[in-house]
């Protein structure tokens, strides 16, 4: 398969190139060190992206981030990047992308694990991630010419705590290899409308 991969530079994106190429052609977008460039906070450049790649038989989404902030602390203006970025930005890689996407192919967008176990400084990540989930699950009941879609919804990853865990006290680390076998799930299995927790 013909494997479109965004957020392929991170530290989840780089694992699920390397679980995905195993047996897929991977093509790699971001905004930098990606065979095509793409930010996905803007309507125009997934819609370049879309061009310059054509048809593709899935869609895969690592990429997307908010602001860490306490509720008192949060403006309209800081809780907009969550908006934009991740939720707007991986809907609209759906919407602008239907079209690019082969008959039975598949789209797999990424919520997180502090929808479900929230954390300190963490709502606007929540409430996006929260978002994206429902998008899927009530979107799969639409989707045209057999086409699946569904999430992955990563705990934190061992490779990221060192710079993230102290924002995770408590939590138990998952190796990203793991993660990249969810997204390897939901490329390859047949399933659609689910969020694939990896805890």
């Amino acid at each position: 398969m013909k494997v479109l991969l965004i957020g392929a530079s991170g530290t989840i994106g780089k694992a699920i190139a390397n679980e995905l190429e195993k047996e897929h052609e991977i093509i790699r977008a971001g905004r930098n060190g990606a065979d095509v460039s793409v930010d996905n906070t803007s309507v125009e450049s997934i819609k370049n992206m879309y061009q310059q790649v054509g048809k593709v038989d899935a869609v895969v989404n690592a990429a997307g981030g908010a602001n860490f902030a306490s509720v008192s602390e949060l403006t309209p203006e800081l809780n907009e990047k969550g908006i934009e970025s991740k939720l707007k930005g991986q809907i609209n890689l759906v919407l602008l992308g239907l079209d690019y996407v082969n008959d039975g192919g598949s789209f797999t967008l990424t919520t997180g694990v502090m929808m479900d176990d929230p954390i300190p400084l963490g709502s606007s990540a929540a409430m996006a991630n929260g978002g994206v989930k429902a998008f899927v699950k009530a979107s799969s009941i639409e989707m045209p010419r057999g086409i699946r879609i569904n999430s992955v919804s990563p705990n934190i990853v061992q490779e990221s705590w060192s710079r993230l865990g102290k924002f995770f006290a408590g939590f138990d680390p998952v190796p990203v290899e793991r993660v990249a076998r969810a997204y390897k799930k939901s490329v390859d299995g047949g399933q659609t409308g689910q969020n694939y927790e990896v805890y």
